[in-house]
């Protein structure tokens, strides 16, 4: 008997995570299935709800003035709507065969079953964290929940309130990918002497080295020392047991709080032990309709699964909340007995350090490599406005054209302001399909104080298109 049947006509779905992907699901689902048809059941081991973990560096950094402001909407917001949120509440089994769920209450310990008839998976991914000697001391956060940033803002008001006007407070962060440079600018702006400590040969391995470069000089200019090629080996406490520096094999780096920037990975523990299949990246596989692979009723979106690429063809994990958004949109139209299907991704995203911007769409070199592709590259400088006209800055623009038929296969984009969102342009081209000679065709906006006559990315399109000719 389904679970449906066992309690009367209304089904259950359950969701596990109640941020993005989780929260989009079941508010959709319920824009088109009511209380008496469907009940909604969501847990979450957190204390909030539909928050964007983007934005904690603007908010450490005060360019957003409080948490709440962080907070797409509230528990009690989907109570309202008929959303049964369980926070503090940790799902710690799935149980495939019974259609059932195993779930904790962190505060009493109390654990119970709740069946499903539909299951949403969107436990999001975890942030890695080094496994050194040191590295769970106070003072070392990590920043992936707004329990994550309060506890750093508790530790940036220590610091301050310790050290007054005696010196600037000291920033290690460890790794430079987006959340490391986020929180390089977050820490300058709250006035701390930052280094970054960073694995790769440049900050930003999402670009080019080359790329990378660009990045790297801009936030030394902005008095950020950079340590790269170079591999953590402890973080150093004091006789109070907080951290006091960040060790490497040949530096000690002075430290009154430490940041971990280091990437996140698929949180799929739960899925891996329900024995549910995972890609090469530790991520859940989905159909086009964000449904499980094999299983009919079990449903997964955010950053705990893989994506199809649609430049390479293969599957990624490209965690970022554009994504998990749409993944719970069409996971909750399905549910709610509409139909949509998510198509995949090319791997777009922006960041920014102070002024510099930074974008990327598409493949690198190295990516187009490991698919097999041969390609060529193209980079331009120009600016983000005429040059004639009043604020004009410089803008690098990288470009990959796929050898012999042309076809656009990334853009890597650093420059000033009006530099990050023309990646856009190209996440368009990408997505059509089309060549870098029709990209010269592309009827874009034109007035002085937006671009040149020829948009940046143009005059990269037109240079990789001659190269490809030329071939």
């Amino acid at each position: 008997m389904s679970m449906s049947g066992a309690r009367g006509t209304r089904e259950r779905l359950v969701v596990v995570g109640a941020d993005a992907a989780g929260m989009s699901a079941a508010s959709q689902a319920r824009r088109t299935r009511g209380p008496d048809e469907l009940e909604i059941v969501a847990f979450e081991r957190g204390r909030f709800t539909s928050f964007s973990a983007c934005g904690i560096p603007y908010w450490v950094g005060g360019d957003v003035g409080e948490r709440d402001r962080l907070i797409a909407r509230t528990p009690e917001e989907h109570r309202e709507r008929g959303i049964d949120v369980r926070l503090r509440t940790e799902v710690t089994e799935i149980d495939v065969a019974r259609g059932r769920v195993r779930a904790r209450d962190l505060d009493s310990g109390a654990e119970s079953w709740t069946s499903y008839d539909d299951l949403v998976i969107a436990t999001g991914a975890r942030p890695l964290r080094p496994d050194l000697p040191g590295a769970g001391a106070p003072g070392v956060h990590g920043v992936q929940t707004l329990d994550d940033g309060e506890a750093l803002l508790g530790t940036l008001t220590r610091v301050r309130d310790h050290a007054g006007a005696a010196r600037p407070g000291r920033a290690v962060v460890v790794g430079a990918g987006y959340i490391g440079v986020e929180m390089a600018e977050a820490l300058i702006k709250r006035g701390y002497e930052v280094t970054v400590v960073n694995r790769g040969r440049e900050p930003m391995s999402t670009l080019d080295a080359d790329m990378g470069r660009l990045v790297r000089e801009a936030m030394e200019g902005l008095g950020i020392t950079m340590v790269d090629d170079t591999e953590v080996t402890e973080m150093l406490t004091g006789d109070d047991g907080r951290v006091r520096a960040v060790a490497t094999a040949g530096a000690e780096y002075p430290a009154d709080v430490v940041v971990l920037g280091m990437g996140v990975r698929p949180e799929t523990a739960l899925a891996r032990a329900a024995g549910l299949p995972l890609g090469a990246h530790g991520g859940l596989l989905t159909d086009r309709a964000m449904r499980v692979r094999g299983h009919g009723n079990i449903w997964a979106g955010g950053d705990c699964v893989e994506v199809l690429d649609l430049v390479s063809g293969q599957t990624r994990h490209v965690p970022l909340g554009t994504h998990a958004n749409k993944h719970g949109q069409v996971i909750g139209t399905n549910i709610g007995g509409g139909y949509a299907t998510f198509p995949g991704v090319v791997g777009t995203a922006v960041s920014k350090v102070c002024d510099l911007e930074i974008a990327r769409t598409g493949l690198r070199e190295k990516d187009a490599r490991r698919v097999g592709l041969r390609f060529e590259t193209v980079t331009v400088e120009s600016t983000s406005r005429a040059g004639y006209y009043p604020g004009a800055s410089p803008m690098t623009v990288k470009m990959l054209a796929e050898h012999r038929t042309g076809r656009l296969l990334g853009v890597q984009i650093v420059g000033r302001e009006g530099a990050a969102k023309r990646v856009d342009i190209a996440a368009v081209a990408l997505t059509a399909g089309l060549t870098v000679e029709q990209m010269t065709a592309l009827d874009l906006g034109y007035a002085p104080p937006f671009s040149p006559v020829w948009d940046p990315v143009l005059v990269a399109a037109r240079k990789a298109a001659a190269k490809v000719r030329g071939h």
